[in-house]
């Protein structure tokens, strides 16, 4: 079934999970204590990667996909966030974390949809 992407039916599915992405990343980034790394952005990046694979490979359907993959794991990861934390690593003269947040988060987030893959592929 191909899904219309202007249609109402697809804005609310896109929306309602969105909705749900947005309310777990605000309380995953602000329950785990982040001092000079910015941890919880690095978490929500991975689990969102692992998430958006597992139901990717795992044949959900359209609907589905729009929920969880736009919706939810659209508005629960952040790059814009993770760049915006690197920078300021980078102005607090902390490269050798920047550097760790840069690469990490790459390496993480591919090895988090490797897994999704081996798992549901």
């Amino acid at each position: 079934m191909v899904v219309d992407p202007l249609s109402v039916e697809t804005f609310a599915l896109v929306g309602i999970g969105g909705v749900f992405g947005a309310l777990a990343r605000h309380v995953l980034t602000r329950s785990i204590p982040s001092q000079n790394f910015p941890i919880g952005t690095f978490v929500v990046n991975v689990i969102g990667s692992f998430i958006l694979g597992a139901f990717t490979f795992s044949n959900s359907s359209s609907s589905v996909l729009l929920i969880v993959g736009v919706g939810i794991c659209g508005s629960f990861t952040t790059f814009s966030t993770f760049s915006l934390e690197t920078i300021r690593l980078i102005e607090e003269e902390n490269l050798l974390y920047a550097i760790i947040n840069s690469i990490g988060t790459l390496i993480a987030s591919l090895f988090a949809i490797l897994i999704a893959w081996a798992l549901f592929f």
